[in-house]
């Protein structure tokens, strides 16, 4: 293996241990997306039914409630809560959606 190739990958699992870390992960999906283009906002509704198995439409719904934060719709719907208390269970648990998930479910 040559040696730019090496350092790619190890930078690849720093960097995915990082973001693991940090909350910006669910269920192997990145869902902390910022939707800047029409591009990036077809991907947060792609993620959201990825995580939740809901319906396209449903997502796309949850996102506009939740002024398009992934986490949060992902929250809510998963945790049947509206957008407001998705968004407090999810600052109450550090953005970790697993943890807010089972806070809600204890």
């Amino acid at each position: 293996m040559k040696a730019g190739t090496a350092q790619k990958l190890i930078l690849n699992m720093i960097t995915t241990g990082a973001m693991i870390r940090s909350g910006k992960v669910y269920s192997n999906l990145m869902v902390d997306v910022e939707a800047t283009n029409a591009k990036l906002i077809q991907r947060q509704v792609n993620i959201v039914v990825e995580a939740t198995e809901c319906s396209p439409e449903e997502a796309e719904e949850a996102l506009n409630q939740c002024q398009r934060h992934c986490k949060t719709a992902i929250v809510m719907i998963l945790g049947g809560l509206s957008a407001p208390e998705a968004s407090a269970v999810l600052s109450k648990n550090k953005g970790f959606i697993r943890q807010a998930l089972q806070g809600i479910q204890a």
